[in-house]
């Protein structure tokens, strides 16, 4: 162990070892109150994919795209951090459903319905809405 502990000191620095693991523990804990506040807020029909979505239609076109590269981003961030969280604690795959509903893509509904038809993953969020008092989620595939 010890022999493996000074490879990794000899590639990184022990001051950038601390600094990701307080960079873990701060993303595991934003993650813990983070996605059940996401989660809680979607409308139930979310996932339905008979129902259109349009995000700032009624806004300047400007604010419009300055929104969509803002929201992208962060998209972006939340599926590299769910992806790191698959190896680090936290919740990986909730956190990159997150991200992924985020972005912007061909057929993001499709994979967005595709990942909560996963019965543990739609059971899961629906238990957490639930605690909140709010209706479950409705799944509606084309």
């Amino acid at each position: 162990m010890e022999a493996v502990l000074a490879t990794i000191q000899q590639w990184i620095s022990a001051d950038v070892l601390v600094s990701l693991t307080v960079a873990s523990v701060i993303g595991f804990v934003g993650s813990l109150i983070a996605i059940p506040w996401i989660l809680i807020r979607l409308p139930s029909d979310y996932f339905d994919m008979r129902i259109p979505r349009h995000w700032m239609k009624d806004h300047h076109p400007v604010l419009r795209v300055i929104g969509l590269i803002i929201k992208n981003i962060l998209g972006m961030v939340f599926l590299l951090a769910g992806f790191l969280m698959l190896f680090l604690p936290g919740q990986g795959l909730l956190t990159m459903l997150i991200g992924i509903s985020f972005m912007d893509f061909p057929n993001k509904r499709r994979l967005e319905a595709k990942i909560v038809g996963q019965r543990t993953i739609f059971n899961a969020i629906n238990a957490m809405r639930q605690r909140f008092n709010k209706p479950p989620l409705t799944l509606f595939l084309k």
